[in-house]
């Protein structure tokens, strides 16, 4: 990254954008296995403040960044040992998912209120990382979870903007494993998420915790019972799941993917799983007039839901759609020498207009 003397107008530019209102701060986060070995984590990102300007970033083995510091100077220097794909929101350097050439995948999701970072020490400026730097930084110099805990370990992670979110973190390798990381009152918390969900606050044990008030929903259809004298009978498929929440509220949607998940059949292929998971994630698509009162006027974007993005951690390869494109994107990471090309950058979608083919009749 080139900081280009330029931090002070990011850091308000990045508070401007991660303000925690009530403007659909909002992420979900899904995982999928296929009957091939295959291992995708697909997830959505939400801001109905703004278009977050996403663009993706292709960044080579060698390359040096530096993170952004809350006092606009510059904290730690870390040089990619693994060339990755990410895809950044409102500058480079704040990549919110990507993958790796060495399979591990990285996202950061928002965690407002719950989540609470050290406080920056200026002596520490040299360990120390803002925590929208995290994932570029991760994804840099770690193969797997495991190395991504160790490495945490040695850095302070803190915040470029008192007035924006904190976040959280997801974490996944070649092996299936999975991490979710929180930072509260100021220390690291790793927890193992064998379910493959994530949304945003409260915390990830209590999202798990709130999954037993659903333990009476089933896929398919309730059964028919009696009921003072009356016979009951569903009106239609998917009865079993009755009482599932159908609000945009972290708690919520953490549990409508819990269940959508893992009702979901087993694809044969990793590409088959990437493609269910877009399918699934559309029922977590935000319009973008939810999250405002009647007397507010709604952003000028076409929705709430700004990507979604599918990870085929075990192939190396990474997927998109956009607010502007329904069409999936990929980068097939396998192709790409990360030893000799150069660092890019380009935004998500070059026509801010969803495209509409004609059907042409013979």
């Amino acid at each position: 990254m080139n900081v280009r003397g330029m931090i002070r107008p990011v850091l308000l530019a990045a508070g401007a954008a991660f303000l925690g209102l009530q403007a659909a701060e909002a992420c979900t986060g899904i995982t999928l296995r296929s009957k091939d070995g295959g291992y995708v984590v697909a997830r959505t990102i939400e801001w109905g403040g703004s278009d977050l300007n996403s663009r993706y970033v292709v960044v080579p083995r060698g390359y040096v960044q530096h993170s952004m510091l809350p006092d606009g100077m510059q904290g730690l220097r870390f040089e990619s040992r693994y060339g990755y794909v990410g895809f950044a929101v409102e500058e480079e350097p704040f990549v919110a998912e990507g993958l790796n050439e060495a399979g591990l995948a990285a996202g950061l999701f928002y965690f407002p209120e719950y989540g609470r970072y050290e406080a920056f020490d200026p002596a520490m400026r040299e360990t120390s990382i803002a925590d929208l730097q995290l994932v570029a930084w991760l994804l840099g110099c770690c193969r797997t979870v495991d190395e991504v805990r160790e490495a945490v370990a040695h850095v302070h992670v803190v915040g470029l903007d008192p007035r924006a979110s904190t976040v959280h973190w997801r974490f996944a390798d070649t092996t299936g494993r999975q991490l979710v990381l929180e930072i509260v009152d100021g220390v690291p918390h790793f927890y193992e998420n064998e379910l493959g969900v994530l949304t945003n606050s409260p915390g990830f044990e209590w999202q798990q915790t709130n999954l037993n008030n659903y333990v009476n929903l089933h896929g398919g259809a309730a059964p028919s019972q009696s009921f003072g004298g009356l016979r009951l009978t569903p009106f239609g498929a998917g009865s079993g799941m009755l009482g599932l929440p159908g609000d945009v509220t972290p708690p919520s949607r953490f549990v409508r993917a819990a269940f959508l998940q893992t009702t979901a059949p087993q694809q044969a292929t990793a590409l088959d799983a990437v493609l269910q998971g877009f399918q699934i994630l559309t029922n977590f698509d935000i319009p973008i007039g939810v999250e405002f009162a009647a007397d507010q006027t709604p952003t000028d974007i076409p929705s709430a839901t700004q990507w979604t993005s599918a990870t085929d951690v075990k192939n190396g390869r990474i997927y998109y759609r956009t607010m502007y494109n329904s069409a999936i994107r990929s980068f097939d990471l396998r192709t790409i020498d990360f030893a000799h090309v150069g660092y890019r950058s380009a935004p998500l979608d070059t026509v801010t207009r969803q495209p509409v083919y004609p059907v042409q009749l013979d």
